[in-house]
């Protein structure tokens, strides 16, 4: 068995660590001026309208109870949005690993 943390957590961590390299960056960069480009805005189907990677990080934000500002200080934010294998499942992991060595080992 592997411990991992959820998956829709990790995404979320990696959602925000991008968010909070492109929002430090200055003005005239070429990540955030590639961020505010507006493509198809004009263009309308059917159906819901598709979600902007800018939706979802404010969701996700507003989950974790984060605001922009807290994004200027990278240790901060790291420690915020990092999200931690379960410690429980790393022992029991570790715990199976012994047993199957030990097994393997001493057992005839």
């Amino acid at each position: 068995m592997v411990s991992v943390a959820p998956i829709e957590e990790k995404l979320r961590e990696n959602r925000l660590r991008w968010f909070g390299y492109v929002y430090c960056r200055p003005e005239d960069a070429v990540v955030k001026r590639a961020d505010r480009i507006d493509l198809d805005s004009n263009a309308t189907g059917r159906g819901r309208p598709k979600l902007t990677l800018d939706a979802v990080v404010r969701k996700d934000m507003n989950i974790l109870g984060l605001c922009e500002q807290v994004a200027l200080d990278r240790t901060q934010w790291r420690k915020r949005i990092h999200v931690a294998d379960p410690k429980w499942l790393r022992h029991k992991a570790w715990f199976g690993l012994v047993w199957y060595v030990y097994v393997l080992c001493f057992q005839t």
